[in-house]
């Protein structure tokens, strides 16, 4: 039955990219005046936990700073290195510090009060936990399931689906040549819906050695940042993991082959960076991974045009805006979930307390949040008239999931990759295109509607048919 469903599932679909709602074009609500508007009290006041690595601090010595310096500054905190953090990205931007991260027996937040502001320290801040911006998991049904990749003029229709069906008739489907990162869980890189969009690393061949020089020895199809090795997929048998990350993969770029799901993409390669693990990723994985796609495009001039970031839960961080901004230099998208603050008060509004990392103020980042098959605000998404873009999907979206299954979840995890789906969509007809030039397409594209739920959120649904 689910077979049956599936296979024309896809045949229907592919008649008809990414429709999505705009969010913009309404009265200012409570303005964001600054960057870290959102301090942990202030955000768990209004029901946002951010929570951090106990015992553990990312620190920015200045750059020069003599080790009599250094070792006097953790001296304040009895701080040991933990590890020393200086990616190949770091040093092609001139940045010969990096970052330090400090194992300390203090509570994190006791011990940078203890050190921030000393002569040798740029900035510290805590090791914040990021977590995956899915909000629940619905039975798997068989009828319309693909709502998010339907159209205005498909069959099955929905005007508020992404319009995907509609682009793939104008022979739209997506090209090999285009890469994007998933900055989240693994991805199940052989599932049949999946393997053949699935990034193989031309310039590391798996013989034990480190042949592109990267740091990453064997990186076949991206890197486990969270397990510090080279396979991308823990779900083993069982498919207990990973999950998320083979969900949002699919959404993005799942093949069209007459089975399972199909994705915005036919066409398209995905790169899979792991640093999300069963507790969750932090600040120094973050960016490493970021950084990971920035050395990419840099030293192999691949065509990477964004990384999908379905997660957050942190403060603001310095060392992960300064990876997001190296990415921007590189003409590189930073599309985030908006995130699921879900309780219809200032806790769901980023532009009353800032949701991280999509309320980072940079020209790179597309912060996404989630609508209905019916055009409203997913009860479950965060909004924001000034720092959320664009609403796409995120309510019963139905995608693959780990151990060749595939599942409905629902989350700004599940919008924001239709949204890149949509980057990358446009990117395969627009070779060369700058991030600027992407980014302006897929919000100008909207097609005016009603607002959503009654917040500030009025825009329209993007209409990609046409890129």
């Amino acid at each position: 039955m689910i077979k049956n469903y599936l296979t024309a599932g896809k045949s229907a679909v592919a008649m008809a990219i990414l429709s999505a709602a705009v969010l913009t074009g309404c009265e200012k609500e409570v303005m964001l005046e600054d960057q870290e508007l959102a301090t942990s009290h202030e955000a768990q006041a209004a029901g946002r936990s951010q929570e951090f690595v106990p015992n553990e601090v990312l620190v920015k010595f200045k750059a020069g700073v003599s080790e009599e310096a250094r070792a006097a500054a953790l001296a304040r905190i009895s701080g040991k290195v933990k590890e020393r953090i200086l990616t190949k990205a770091m040093a092609r931007f001139g940045d010969r510090e990096g970052l330090t991260l400090v194992h300390t027996p203090m509570a994190a937040l006791e011990a940078l009060s203890k050190i921030k502001g000393g002569a040798a320290i740029e900035y510290a801040e805590p090791n914040y936990i990021y977590t995956h911006a899915a909000a629940s998991t619905d039975p798997y049904y068989t009828n319309g399931s693909l709502w998010g990749m339907y159209g205005d003029g498909t069959s099955p229709a929905n005007q508020y689906g992404s319009q995907a069906g509609e682009a793939w008739a104008a022979g739209n489907t997506g090209s090999k040549s285009v890469v994007v990162g998933i900055i989240d869980e693994g991805i199940q890189y052989s599932h049949p819906d999946l393997a053949a969009n699935v990034w193989t690393n031309p310039y590391d061949p798996v013989d034990g050695v480190d042949n592109d020089g990267n740091g990453y020895i064997d990186d076949v199809h991206g890197w486990d940042f969270d397990g510090n090795n080279n396979e991308v997929y823990d779900g083993g048998s069982k498919g207990s993991l990973d999950d998320h990350g083979t969900h949002v993969a699919g959404t993005i770029g799942a093949v069209n082959d007459g089975k399972g799901v199909v994705g915005v993409n036919w066409n398209v390669t995905m790169i899979s960076l792991k640093f999300l693990g069963r507790r969750g990723g932090t600040t120094a994985n973050a960016v490493k991974a970021v950084d990971y796609l920035t050395d990419l495009k840099t030293r192999h001039g691949m065509n990477v045009v964004a990384s999908n970031n379905s997660w957050g839960g942190g403060g603001f961080s310095q060392a992960l805006y300064d990876a997001v901004n190296r990415a921007n230099a590189k003409e590189i998208l930073f599309v985030a979930a908006a995130g699921n603050g879900g309780n219809d008060g200032v806790g769901d509004n980023n532009d009353a307390v800032a949701s991280y990392p999509s309320n980072m103020d940079l020209p790179n980042v597309i912060a996404v949040a989630s609508i209905t098959s019916t055009g409203g605000r997913s009860s479950f998404s965060n909004y924001g008239a000034t720092t959320v873009d664009i609403g796409a999907p995120g309510s019963a979206v139905n995608s693959t999931t780990a151990l060749n299954t595939y599942s409905s979840y629902s989350g700004t995890s599940m919008a924001t990759p239709h949204v890149t789906g949509g980057v990358a969509l446009y990117a395969a007809t627009h070779p060369g295109a700058t991030a600027a030039a992407i980014k302006s397409a897929i919000l100008s594209s909207a097609v005016p509607t009603v607002s959503l739920s009654g917040k500030c959120v009025t825009g329209g649904r993007l209409n990609v048919s046409g890129f």
